[in-house]
């Protein structure tokens, strides 16, 4: 095996981890929610603080599933155009179209890990009532920033591979997340 197919392997499998533990974090959310209701509506005595923390797991959820979506490839695509060519123009289409993911990734990763230092740093709550730790879901941001980013690099080599037939990837592994739905 390739470094570089162990590298792409090695990052997908991580990202794979981290989008299955992270899925998990819906049923906390459900059952957080299923108790505020129970609590405003049966008691007649709301919490301050699930509606505030199925927030921040919401948002940790959605920033941590990014690089699991991308290696499934289920990020919103413009189908129009790409479904109708071959599988190498479309590698070639992704390798251009990679340039704007890799100026926004990289600016992300940046500001991302600038916003992360200050807030820890400051041990940055979210001043409600309630006032919990905001930095640790600014964490988040950071990391499923670089795990996306890293995501994005196996993509790139990816698309590389099929528009030149590179051996190190076989694209038959390239599957769309409603092509492994179906199978």
């Amino acid at each position: 095996m390739s470094v570089v197919s162990a590298f792409m392997k090695g990052v997908t499998r991580l990202n794979e981890y981290v989008g299955r533990c992270i899925a998990l974090i819906v049923f906390p959310m459900f059952v957080f929610l299923i108790l505020e209701v129970a609590l405003r509506y049966f008691f007649n005595s709301p919490s301050v603080w699930t509606n505030e923390l199925t927030q921040l797991l919401f948002g940790v959820y959605a920033v941590m599933s990014g690089g699991y979506i991308m290696a499934h490839r289920g990020h919103v695509n413009v189908d129009l155009l790409h479904s109708t060519l071959k599988l190498r123009a479309q590698g070639f289409v992704d390798i251009f179209t990679s340039i704007l993911f890799f100026i926004f990734m990289l600016a992300l990763v940046w500001f991302s890990f600038d916003m992360a230092s200050e807030s820890f740093e400051s041990r940055e709550t979210s001043f409600s009532a309630w006032n919990p730790p905001i930095w640790p879901a600014k964490g988040a941001i950071f990391v499923a920033s670089v795990l996306m980013l890293l995501q994005g690099i196996v993509r790139l080599l990816e698309d590389i591979a099929i528009a030149f037939n590179l051996s190190y990837y076989d694209p038959t592994e390239r599957k769309s997340h409603s092509e492994e739905g179906e199978a």
